[in-house]
């Protein structure tokens, strides 16, 4: 990976934000008509025999897929037990290890970069807390990301150095059985199915609530995929960061430049004059797809929409790349990403996660 987790967090949210906005030109699918008794039951006979609760996961998962609309096929049920497991081992809020001296990093490291001395943040943190412990004590005890989110959510409000810290911002923006973004939950709010007694940060921390912003976030979108290990990789990555990786590749083959393949085709705010990689390649074959800047970046501001493999920007670079390389390229390559997060102490890459997924996966379709 070749850029900042932070900066790639960014470039994903305004991805998302970018397909809601088409989502919302678009006709709703037709409800599933599968009973839900069947689907329950074939949910629960595709779970691992160890799964607890199967009955309620089996029902929090089909309310998912009929009030998002998502036909509950043997794939999509497959493809929802499979990142489930991977992410959590159906626990609906894992515990996360070593997460005390994760989450006091977290806290010194901000401090240090705001010149904030450490004898200050030990006196913030030998405050009492709302529910009587101080929040040093509750640091020494967190398990849980929800934990670890409730403490942050304290400090922020109540303890002018967690303001200044924090800004308003709750480091911990991953939660629940899949692992879903907490901000793609939070514009995914509408349409919810539960009653919301608290906020959707505390839904995703749920079962019902992981699990519902999960499957949307995995299968709420359309794919020109013929494989779902490139939607697995698209859950980790961001949505078509597989067909934009494969389209990176396809402009390093046209241009003969080495690119990055993280699914990312454009910086985020960049000015026109400031073009980022991928862009700047493309640049090159100017004359050749009769495209000239402004249309180049008009095409590439589609890359966060299915309808980018419709442009003639990505019909002529194809065309470009195929007849330099005298073969057909792929539409699809997992991308080149490494993972980046506290919480991972060995190196690890989308592919590690988009493999591991789809052996789970088929494992699944087999049961």
């Amino acid at each position: 990976m070749t850029r900042p987790a932070a900066f790639r967090s960014l470039h994903r949210a305004a991805t998302l934000l970018g397909a809601f906005l088409l989502a919302g030109c678009v006709t709703a699918p037709p409800a599933p008509t599968r009973p839900p008794a069947d689907t329950r039951s074939e949910i629960t006979r595709r779970m691992p025999a160890k799964v607890a609760d199967r009955d309620r996961w089996a029902a929090d998962i089909e309310t998912a897929f009929a009030a998002q609309r998502i036909e509950p096929t043997s794939e999509n049920i497959c493809a929802v037990l499979a990142v489930t497991e991977q992410e959590s081992g159906y626990v609906a809020d894992p515990a996360v290890a070593n997460l005390p001296k994760i989450a006091r990093g977290e806290i010194d490291r901000r401090a240090a970069a705001m010149h904030v001395p450490r004898f200050v943040v030990d006196a913030a943190l030998a405050l009492r807390s709302p529910d009587g412990r101080t929040y040093a004590e509750r640091l020494q005890s967190v398990r849980t990301e929800r934990d670890l989110s409730d403490i942050y959510e304290d400090m922020i409000g109540r303890v002018p150095l967690g303001k200044r810290l924090f800004a308003d911002y709750n480091p911990v923006q991953t939660g629940g059985p899949m692992q879903v973004g907490i901000p793609f939950a939070e514009s995914k709010a509408a349409g919810y199915p539960y009653p919301v007694p608290g906020s959707i940060r505390d839904e995703v921390f749920t079962r019902r609530g992981g699990l519902y912003f999960g499957i949307a976030h995995l299968l709420g979108y359309r794919t020109p995929y013929t494989r779902k290990v490139h939607r697995f990789a698209d859950y980790n990555a961001g949505w078509y960061a597989s067909r934009n990786a494969a389209f990176q590749s396809a402009v390093g083959v046209a241009t003969g430049a080495t690119l990055a393949l993280d699914g990312d085709l454009l910086n985020p705010g960049a000015p026109l004059d400031r073009p980022g990689q991928t862009e700047r390649a493309v640049r090159m074959l100017a004359d050749a797809l009769r495209m000239d800047d402004h249309a180049i970046r008009a095409a590439l501001e589609r890359g966060d929409r299915l309808d980018f493999g419709d442009t003639d920007l990505y019909a002529r670079v194809y065309a470009l790349a195929e007849a330099r390389s005298g073969k057909p390229l792929p539409r699809a390559l997992i991308p080149g990403i490494r993972l980046e997060s506290p919480k991972i102490t060995r190196e690890l890459t989308t592919a590690w996660f988009a493999t591991r997924v789809d052996e789970r996966y088929r494992n699944c379709l087999q049961r």
